[in-house]
């Protein structure tokens, strides 16, 4: 199922949540995020705690030295740093965190502030009150979008990797790195053996913690505020690896291999007929 309410229309009191932030290089983002999620989960009287899981980087002991400022202050975050030699890749990372979460419900957000810290309550809010089993936070629901201009080729590359996900999940936008599950639905994944490659942890989990209710919360997206965006064409080969093993972990073998034969056939039928029409 999927809701369509605004945020404004969540219930004010979430109960207490686990929220996880990957960090590659993002020390510049950390405090304004940490202060305007506290603030706001304060106001929503949601006990919160922040972990936030930083691979190494040139910014890893700027991130650090921010962490431990912000923890001084009396706010409840913490930071787990691996070397390059322990892993890195922000899937591992998100699962890392969650890991060692205290809470039973998780939230995963990312650091550059294009998830709006504010919107956490609401997305966090199906699942504490028992209505769904994975929430996202969505662009693709009434009162959700885009709070800038994004170029026409990122609106198609996001549009069709959307459409390719579309068989796989209910979710309107499976994309989506907000999004939020309970403890107890992240073991059924782990017993379904949680593959951590790649960026799309979100509909990763989704598909194999086989989530059957889950629940569309519009957020605003909005443009990065510091640090550069992380996406690379090795990113998105990862991506189509990670169809394929999704939807044979889906629909089993045999019924990928024929799509695949399908859509092969289609495509060098449609070479012939440019060639030859």
């Amino acid at each position: 199922s999927k809701v369509g309410a605004s945020i404004g229309s969540m219930p004010s009191k979430v109960g207490a949540v686990s929220v996880v932030v990957p960090a590659f290089d993002e020390a510049v983002n950390i405090e304004p995020l940490t202060r305007r999620l506290f603030a706001a989960t304060s106001s929503a009287s949601m006990t919160t705690e922040l972990i936030i899981a930083d691979d190494e980087s040139d910014g890893s002991e700027a991130t650090a030295r921010a962490v431990e400022q912000l923890a001084a202050e009396g706010f409840n975050i913490r930071i787990l740093r691996r070397t390059r030699a322990q892993g890195r890749g922000l899937s591992s990372a998100v699962l890392l965190g969650f890991a060692q979460a205290t809470h039973d419900v998780l939230v995963c957000m990312d650091a550059d502030l294009q998830h709006e810290p504010e919107a956490v309550a609401a997305v966090a809010g199906p699942v504490v009150g028992q209505a769904a089993d994975f929430a996202v936070g969505s662009r693709h629901v009434g009162g959700g979008g885009l709070g800038f201009d994004w170029s026409p080729v990122r609106r198609l590359v996001s549009a069709g990797a959307t459409l390719l996900a579309w068989p796989l999940t209910p979710s309107s936008d499976p994309m989506s790195g907000f999004f939020c599950l309970s403890k107890a639905t992240l073991a059924r994944g782990a017993k379904a053996g949680i593959n951590a490659m790649g960026f799309k942890i979100g509909l990763e989990l989704m598909v194999r913690c086989q989530c059957t209710r889950v629940v569309d919360v519009p957020i605003t997206f909005q443009e990065r505020m510091a640090g550069e965006s992380k996406l690379s064409g090795k990113q998105q080969l990862l991506y189509l690896r990670q169809l394929f093993s999704l939807y044979r972990f889906k629909f089993g073998v045999l019924l990928v291999l024929a799509i695949v034969l399908v859509v092969s056939a289609l495509v060098a039928l449609a070479i012939k007929l440019c060639r030859f029409g």
